[in-house]
């Protein structure tokens, strides 16, 4: 599979978007060495009329268009945590079910995860255990 992603940088408007394609293995190493923590002390030195967003990778898989993004903060101990966005196709009820079901593209999202965890997370997506992933948002 290959990807292509996105980035959400705190003090610009505009979103980063990164279409050249990168395999699975590029993947992890992006998010594991971009600077998190880097960017969220900037984001706290900046006036806030100046912040556009929490520091933000997306992934997308180029094949089947689902993605996982990693959004990160801090937690009340400064800890690096993360929320995490997950969009896949899911079945959905049309009109309370008077319509039937559909299948559309739907974004689950979890919050307060460490970083181990969310790279984990973001193995499984790209190793395609994508069930493993939808358990994390059944809880």
């Amino acid at each position: 599979m290959t990807y292509k992603y996105s980035i959400c940088h705190p003090e610009k408007e505009n979103i980063e978007y990164i279409n050249r394609p990168i395999l699975g293995n590029e993947v992890a190493e992006i998010a594991k060495n971009y600077p998190w923590i880097e960017k969220l002390k900037f984001s706290e030195s900046i006036n806030p009329e100046d912040m556009h967003y929490s520091p933000s990778i997306d992934f997308t898989c180029i094949e089947n268009g689902k993605s996982f993004g990693l959004t990160a903060n801090f937690d009340k101990n400064e800890n690096l945590e993360f929320s995490l966005w997950y969009k896949r196709p899911k079945i959905v009820k049309v009109l309370f079910v008077l319509l039937g079901e559909k299948e559309k593209m739907v974004v689950d999202d979890i919050w307060s995860i460490n970083f181990e965890k969310s790279l984990k997370y973001l193995e499984h997506f790209v190793n395609e255990n994508y069930l493993i992933i939808e358990e994390l948002y059944k809880k």
